[in-house]
């Protein structure tokens, strides 16, 4: 824990730095009049609707009671278009709630940082805050009987309501003493959540958090690290809790240029994949050097009978090297890595070599060896002003095979959700749901497959009337939960 002292230095010198990005920042402006993260599908929505009687197409499960939940990045005020970076946007989620076969409502709603808070002429929503930026926009989950949007480095979770609303910035009751992270992951068997999480201006450490399946946290260990890596994801396994410590790291000059993400690829930082004992210590992590590269997101991992670490993962070529806007890399094929904890080795072999991300399992089977994942196709030479993804993925892990749903052209997906079924035998016995919004028409569809019968026509398609933006990541919440 800092002291006073310590503290007050640390504010100084902030706020300095902070006057220093802001002049640089103002400059930015004459550079730059367009971004594509804001403009075309990435526009954003100007106000929240809920919405009613929603067209349906096919049948909607009845088994599916609860809301589907997206989030992603939507400005509430216009920014500078040469100082925006799509990973800073005002976080906003959409959700559809389905009950009985039905689609009860869409609604969007802003998660109310103080920010947004201003820009809509409201009081401040409640609740504490940590570091600089209250802004939430990453990833939204339900845990505990509660629904939360999460960020990275830095931000407490915001708890939501039914419908969607802000009710508070809570760091789960008072229990979480630094900020959280985008992607924890929950052990299906103890229903704890795991996170390595990560603060902005703490560059020589990093957390594992775990939380409970009450909501409040039990352990939260510092880790040393270097650079301030970008930590943006993790895996668990029935031992440990894999920490991703890539060359993507904390960069003062492009902070100091008035970037308001201000991390960079660093190819001097040391690649290296950690296995930290789940009630382990700092010393025992076991470090094991991999070849450089960036992950995302990982989507899954389990252990051998040999004491080696299974890791599938999404491995971006590079990340934000270069000015950039939003993510860039060359080439993000699906790999295997094998972590051999005794020779401190990380070995890559490929999956599929075609570009592709947001690769998710059937979660019920997280931290064990499993048979399927589903990921978002990438097209090469992504271009984010003019997306053209229109495929899904489903790898037989078993077979080596791979099936495609393709939606159409004009028809871009997001991530898709493996959502079991109530009585699921195999481990593909179940839906896959997300959005899919259509160019031509400016319209959305959230989609729900069956995940059984990946190439065949959807199991059903619940019209949204307007163009929901590309975001990041979406959950299906149970009404129970």
């Amino acid at each position: 824990m800092p002291s006073p002292v310590e503290t007050a230095i640390r504010a100084t010198v902030t706020k300095g730095l902070g006057a220093i990005a802001g002049f640089n920042r103002s400059r930015l402006a004459a550079r730059r009049t367009s971004n594509p993260y804001l403009e075309g599908v990435h526009r954003p929505m100007d106000a929240e609707l809920t919405l009613e009687d929603l067209a349906v197409t096919g049948s909607i499960p009845p088994e599916l009671d609860g809301r589907y939940v997206r989030i992603g990045p939507n400005p509430a005020s216009p920014p500078v278009p040469a100082a925006y970076h799509w990973f800073v946007g005002d976080g906003m989620v959409h959700g559809v709630r389905l009950k009985a076969g039905k689609a009860l409502w869409y609604r969007n709603r802003w998660i109310r940082s103080r920010a947004v808070s201003r820009a809509l002429g409201e009081p401040e929503a409640p609740g504490p805050r940590n570091g600089l930026s209250d802004t939430v926009n990453t990833n939204v989950l339900g845990h505990a009987g509660a629904l939360w949007a999460l960020v990275e480095a830095g931000g407490y979770p915001v708890r939501l309501g039914e419908d969607l609303q802000t009710l508070a910035h809570d760091p789960f009751g008072g229990t979480l003493k630094g900020g959280f992270t985008a992607h924890p992951h929950l052990d299906p068997d103890s229903g704890e959540m795991h996170a390595i999480c990560y603060e902005g201006p703490e560059l020589n450490s990093i957390r594992h958090v775990v939380v409970s399946p009450e909501g409040r946290v039990t352990r939260e260990l510092s880790i040393p690290v270097r650079n301030g890596p970008s930590i943006h994801d993790c895996m668990i396994t029935r031992n440990y809790v894999i920490i991703l410590d890539l060359p993507v790291t904390f960069s003062m000059k492009t902070l100091l240029a008035g970037h308001p993400f201000p991390y960079r690829w660093n190819p001097d930082h040391r690649a290296r994949v950690g296995l930290l004992p789940r009630t382990g210590t700092a010393d025992e992590v076991i470090w094991c050097d991999v070849a450089p590269c960036y992950v995302f997101h990982p989507c899954n991992g389990y252990e051998t009978d040999d004491g080696k670490v299974i890791l599938d993962v999404c491995a971006h070529d590079t990340m934000f090297a270069g000015e950039v806007l939003g993510p860039n890399s060359a080439s993000t094929p699906f790999e295997r890595w094998t972590i051999d904890p005794a020779a401190r080795s990380v070995d890559r072999r490929g999956i599929d070599p075609d570009g592709q991300e947001f690769p998710r399992p059937n979660e019920t089977r997280l931290g064990k060896p499993y048979r399927y994942a589903y990921a978002m196709a990438l097209p090469a030479g992504f271009d984010a002003a003019h997306p053209d993804q229109t495929r899904l993925f489903k790898h037989d892990l078993e077979t080596g095979t791979r099936q495609v749903h393709d939606f159409g052209a004009g028809r871009l997906p997001g991530e898709f959700v493996f959502v079991p079924r109530p009585t699921a035998g195999a481990e593909d016995d179940g839906w896959l749901m997300g959005y899919v919004v259509n160019l031509a028409s400016e319209t959305t569809d959230l989609v729900i497959l069956n995940a059984d019968d990946f190439e065949g026509p959807p199991q059903a398609s619940i019209r949204i009337p307007h163009r929901i933006p590309p975001g990041f990541h979406g959950n299906w919440a149970p009404a129970e939960a």
